[in-house]
């Protein structure tokens, strides 16, 4: 469980950390294990901009690295085509917003969709990604947020019958 912010955790990949065989500061390191060796990932996030926070966007720049959950080989036709390295078998993404999601599909197709199950979890080789928006935050009831924190609770149970997750309220 990683909570960025609380970390402090620098999204800004350094021109040092681009090679392949890099040096990485160990919490980088630590991150890069973790999602090396993780059945699964849940990732949290807003919708800003119909994009992950910066925050959120870095974390994948510098985490998801090249040699380490994809890699480029020839695709035979004179290109190159990626290939996932990770073992997690389902990434499952949360997002709040405050724009009702049937109008962000409207309206802009609904990148974040776009954005993590074919570009992300599709380069890394991810089988299987879950993805639920809930929305609008701005006008939602207690009783609302409850019920999807259920539902988080579901989802998570479902994909992870063993570690049934308990988000924080």
């Amino acid at each position: 469980l990683h909570d960025l912010y609380a970390e402090g955790f620098d999204p800004v990949l350094p021109a040092a950390e681009l090679a392949r065989d890099a040096a990485l500061p160990a919490g980088i390191a630590r991150h890069v294990e973790e999602v090396c060796t993780a059945d699964g990932l849940v990732i949290v996030h807003p919708n800003w901009w119909s994009q992950p926070p910066a925050i959120v966007r870095g974390w994948t720049d510098r985490v998801l690295r090249a040699g380490k959950a994809y890699r480029f080989v020839p695709d035979g036709k004179g290109g190159g085509r990626s290939e996932g390295l990770l073992r997690v078998r389902v990434g499952i993404v949360f997002n709040t917003a405050n724009t009702p999601q049937d109008k962000e599909v409207e309206l802009y197709g609904d990148p974040l969709e776009l954005l993590w199950r074919r570009v992300v979890f599709g380069l890394c080789g991810v089988p299987a990604v879950c993805r639920r928006t809930f929305s609008p935050v701005i006008v939602s009831t207690p009783a609302q947020r409850e019920a999807w924190l259920q539902e988080v609770r579901d989802v998570v149970g479902a994909h992870f019958p063993q570690g049934r997750a308990q988000p924080a309220a």
